[in-house]
């Protein structure tokens, strides 16, 4: 069955889905995305992801050809016409398609943005049975570009990340940057240490996680103790736990980290417990 998708206000199946050779999106990745989370047919902190991408916007100048509570419609819109009841929706908007390339931005008035969604239909997300035995990790250097807080479709190098920790045999790569660990390829990362949630503060050398805050949040609600600072490879493999979340693992945990195994091994009471509390409470927020 095809998909219905969204391009620049149209409805179309995704076989009639266009965009322009010119487009910045595909000559420059100059753009920006969101993914929102859908569970039991409803969007997962779409107040979160509409606010980071307004920020994302403006860090770029750039503008939304749509307006934040029509925006709601379209993602509603398209989980009705697609009938999802777990998955995501991906949004994207560029700078549009001018006339031709140029390094240049075009002038906002003359090339409108261009803007895209799509769903992706994913039966289990909440209770995949990954969650019940972790994920593996390998580090990597961190060579992006120095604004990661800007959440661009500039995503080459995290998809080499996950080839090499496809080609090592484990799940995912975390990304280091002088000595430090940043963030996982298309995740925040965090270890447990005495009870400890130590995860790396905010700033320009990762992405502001809408699943991180909301993690940060609860953690802290439970009366979990939460330090944001850097920590090494070296004292993550030492740690008692480690995890990551992100919008489409909510929280996952970690049990090794360059072939070195996290605590016991196996998922910690500390992401168990987070997950847990993440999808109840995310959940009952859900619109």
């Amino acid at each position: 069955m095809s998909r219905t998708v969204y391009v620049n206000g149209e409805y179309l199946p995704e076989a009639d889905a266009k965009i322009s050779i010119f487009d910045r999106g595909f000559l420059m990745a100059d753009g920006v995305y969101e993914v929102t989370s859908v569970l039991d047919g409803k969007l997962l902190d779409f107040a979160g992801h509409s606010k980071r991408l307004a920020r994302s916007l403006g860090e770029l100048d750039m503008a939304l050809p749509i307006e934040m509570d029509d925006l709601l419609e379209v993602h509603r819109e398209l989980v009705r016409l697609n009938d999802i009841n777990e998955g995501m929706i991906y949004l994207q908007v560029t700078r549009g398609a001018p006339s031709d390339r140029d390094f240049a931005f075009p002038d906002p008035d003359e090339t409108p943005s261009t803007i895209v969604l799509f769903t992706q239909n994913k039966p289990g997300l909440a209770d995949t049975p990954v969650a019940k035995k972790g994920i593996k990790v390998i580090s990597i250097e961190d060579i992006r570009w120095g604004r990661r807080d800007i959440k661009t479709i500039q995503l080459l190098y995290p998809s080499m990340g996950k080839m090499m920790a496809k080609k090592a045999g484990v799940d995912d790569a975390w990304m280091v940057e002088d000595g430090m660990v940043t963030e996982g390829t298309s995740n925040n990362a965090y270890i447990v240490k005495n009870g400890k949630i130590i995860t790396r503060h905010l700033g320009t050398e990762i992405l502001a996680g809408i699943t991180r805050n909301a993690v940060l949040r609860f953690a802290e609600e439970a009366q979990m103790t939460v330090e944001e600072r850097s920590f090494t490879i070296a004292e993550a493999q030492d740690a008692d736990e480690a995890f990551v979340t992100s919008a489409s693992t909510f929280v996952m945990p970690v049990v090794e980290i360059d072939g070195a195994q996290v605590g016991a091994g196996v998922p910690g009471p500390v992401a168990v417990r987070l997950r847990e509390i993440y999808l109840e409470e995310s959940r009952k927020a859900a619109i």
